[in-house]
């Protein structure tokens, strides 16, 4: 037995509204013509799939069955389209991305969902740089969108995105507990977790506390920020790491720094030749932000 899938979907208006007329205005329909189609899909099932009322149509058990597996046809036809489709749009060089490894924990893979779920046509090329590396490539045209730091001149066009201070994080009710600030020499007189030397944040602080600062103890180092947060929740050191990375986490004691060095923000940078395509990646980046 052979369906026309307009006929299905025009069954499936038909049920959702409780009347011919309804559905085929949805469909675009006479209402003859959607009458004569309901009739020839009654004829082919061999059963009436409808009890017709003066106010309407109720749908019988056959209808509703019929209701039911037409709704699932046409959502995996739609799917089946879409994966088609993919395969024929014309495809674009990726956008090219680089961001810091603060923006990297949670910024750019939220802003990265939203893109690539809604901009199929579209694929995006993501590296990890510091900043002033980030610069370079943008500026000599090798990336097309960037996510840097305020404190690195260029002259590129550049629009805030936001705040990405540092602060100080530790177990909840420990050491930071009752405290409203606190200066970096006294955080590194206490055992501390952090970052790995090849950081971009590790690598940031290093150049700002310069080589008279006091030297504090790591009692281990890690490669991610997630890693980071988690042994610093669990108790095994205070870190320092970017405030956004831990808005959401109530079982923290979070303190500012005092340190001048410390305030600071995220900007998107573009490359002079940024194509259409990373405008909108950028509108994704600022609603991650906002939200």
């Amino acid at each position: 037995m052979r369906y026309d899938l307009d006929d299905l979907r025009l069954f499936t208006h038909v049920a959702a509204e409780g009347s011919i007329t309804a559905g085929a205005r949805v469909m675009h329909l006479s209402l003859p013509s959607a009458s004569a189609r309901v009739r020839a899909l009654e004829a082919q099932a061999g059963v009436p799939l409808l009890i017709r009322e003066r106010r309407g149509v109720r749908l019988t058990p056959a209808g509703a069955t019929l209701a039911r597996h037409a709704r699932e046809v046409l959502a995996e036809t739609t799917r089946l389209d879409s994966a088609v489709a993919s395969y024929a749009v014309s495809r674009t060089a990726p956008i090219r991305l680089v961001a810091g490894g603060s923006a990297m924990h949670q910024l750019v893979p939220v802003a990265l969902a939203t893109f690539l779920r809604e901009h199929p046509e579209y694929d995006v090329n993501v590296s990890e740089r510091r900043t002033v590396r980030s610069v370079r490539l943008l500026a000599a045209g090798e990336a097309d969108l960037g996510v840097i730091l305020d404190d690195e001149p260029t002259s590129l066009r550049t629009e805030p995105l936001a705040d990405d201070s540092l602060v100080v994080i530790g177990q909840a009710g420990g050491t930071l507990a009752g405290r409203t600030s606190i200066a970096y020499a006294e955080v590194a007189e206490h055992p501390l977790v952090g970052l790995d030397r090849k950081s971009p944040l590790t690598q940031w602080m290093d150049e700002r506390l310069g080589p008279h600062a006091p030297a504090p103890r790591y009692r281990t180092v890690v490669p991610t920020l997630h890693t980071l947060i988690t042994l610093a929740t669990a108790g095994a050191g205070l870190a320092i790491v970017p405030r956004r990375a831990v808005d959401a986490i109530a079982a923290l004691d979070i303190c500012p720094l005092q340190d001048a060095w410390s305030t600071r923000a995220h900007l998107l940078c573009y490359a002079a030749n940024a194509p259409q395509s990373a405008h909108l990646l950028a509108g994704h980046l600022h609603a991650a932000a906002g939200a």
